[in-house]
C-alpha cells in the first residue's frame, strides 16, 4: 500500500515542494515544529533509512545538505536540526528545522497550523535560497 508520501511523489496529493531531483523530493511539514520544517525524502518508497542502497543514502545526505542550506538562508536560525524518526510513516524522511533553541526539535511539543498561503510563502522563500 502506498504511503502518504508516495502519493505526494506521484502527485495523488498536493505538497508545498521546496526541490527536487528525479531521485529525492523535499517538502514542507504541513504541521511544522517551526517555519521552513522540510521533510526530505527519496522518491522510491523504502521503510528504514538503513535498509537504503549506499548509494541512494549518500545521494539523499547531500541532498538533505543542499535543501538545510536554502533554509538557513530563509528563516534566520543558528543551526538546522536534522532528525530521522521515521515511525509515523513507513517512508524514509529526514525532517530539517531551523533551530534557534534545542526544543526546537521536540516533536512532543505542540506543532504550528499555518495557512496554505503561509506555507506557499515558506516554500517560495527556501526554492529562492536554493542552490540545485
Amino acid at each position: 500500500m502506498a504511503t502518504i508520501f508516495s502519493k505526494i511523489v506521484d502527485g495523488e496529493i498536493p505538497a508545498h515542494v521546496v526541490a527536487e531531483t528525479t531521485e529525492f523530493l523535499a517538502f514542507l511539514d504541513i504541521n511544522p515544529l517551526t517555519m521552513g520544517h522540510v521533510l526530505v525524502i527519496p522518491k522510491k518508497e523504502i521503510d528504514y533509512i538503513f535498509d537504503m542502497d549506499e548509494e541512494s543514502y549518500f545521494g539523499l545526505t547531500l541532498f538533505a545538505k543542499i535543501v538545510a542550506e536554502g533554509i538557513k538562508k530563509s528563516f534566520p536560525c543558528i543551526k538546522v536540526g536534522m532528525a530521522v524518526i521515521g515511525l509515523e510513516v513507513p517512508h524514509v524522511h529526514i525532517h530539517l528545522i531551523p533551530m534557534n533553541y534545542v526544543s526546537d526539535m521536540n516533536f512532543s511539543k505542540p506543532k504550528l497550523n499555518p495557512t496554505q498561503e503561509e506555507l506557499e510563502e515558506a516554500a517560495q522563500k527556501i526554492k529562492a535560497a536554493l542552490t540545485l
